[in-house]
């Protein structure tokens, strides 16, 4: 059985995948009752972990002693379950296709023309066919990839379904599932897992490790 994390936990994790966000939204993102959600924000607030805006955008986001302490809580939890060297082991599976995921969506965005870079119009459609075959390519990996998280810790649970919920619209011809960023689009989630393994293993995003094996660009 995976293990299930503290809300307190989970809720400054949302938050910081979120980075900006009200309590509802950070409530869908962990799965958690807004109520519970919106009372631990208040806490999280006086206890100078998080910082609400009012205004034209109504939110909550982390102070950096939040920051801190949501990775502290991480660390505890992995130590707690004895589950490190499993998410380890999947972010370094992860790590070694981001660089190629990387290249698919800029194939997304731009193709050439007359040996120039241009905007992709998505005009041409032997180009796009092929770069979504390649997103497929990548799927297969990280379905291995978000299976074995989600054995191990519960709130890892929900990433597999979204991205093949995201590549199927991609397949039915619904573009803007690729790399929209105001969506739950297939890069949307894929960037949101990595920033939630770099959260859960404590490493700076700027300090990552080089990416090795067969795999990697």
């Amino acid at each position: 059985m995976p293990s299930v994390s503290d809300p307190g936990l989970l809720v400054l994790l949302g938050l910081r995948l979120r980075s900006f966000a009200t309590a509802a939204v950070v409530a869908e993102t962990v799965g958690l009752p807004e109520s519970d959600v919106e009372a631990r924000l208040e806490r999280a607030g006086a206890a100078d972990q998080a910082r609400f805006r009012d205004g034209r955008m109504t939110g909550w986001m982390l102070t950096p002693a939040g920051r801190t302490e949501g990775e502290r809580l991480l660390g505890l939890e992995l130590d707690a379950t004895g589950q490190r060297q499993a998410v380890n082991d999947a972010y370094h599976r992860f790590l070694a296709i981001n660089q190629r995921m990387l290249d698919v969506c800029t194939d997304w965005q731009l193709r050439t023309v007359d040996g120039a870079q241009v905007v992709n119009d998505h005009l041409d459609q032997a180009h796009d066919q092929a770069v979504v075959a390649h997103l497929v390519e990548l799927d297969a990996a990280m379905l291995a990839i978000t299976a074995d998280l989600a054995e191990v810790l519960e709130r890892f649970g929900g990433y597999g379904s979204r991205l093949a919920g995201a590549l199927a619209k991609v397949q039915g011809g619904d573009l803007d599932w690729f790399t929209k960023p105001t969506i739950d689009s297939y890069h949307t989630v894929w960037f949101e897992l990595h920033e939630n393994l770099l959260a859960t293993l404590g490493i700076e995003r700027g300090r990552e490790p080089t990416p090795t094996g067969e795999e990697a660009c």
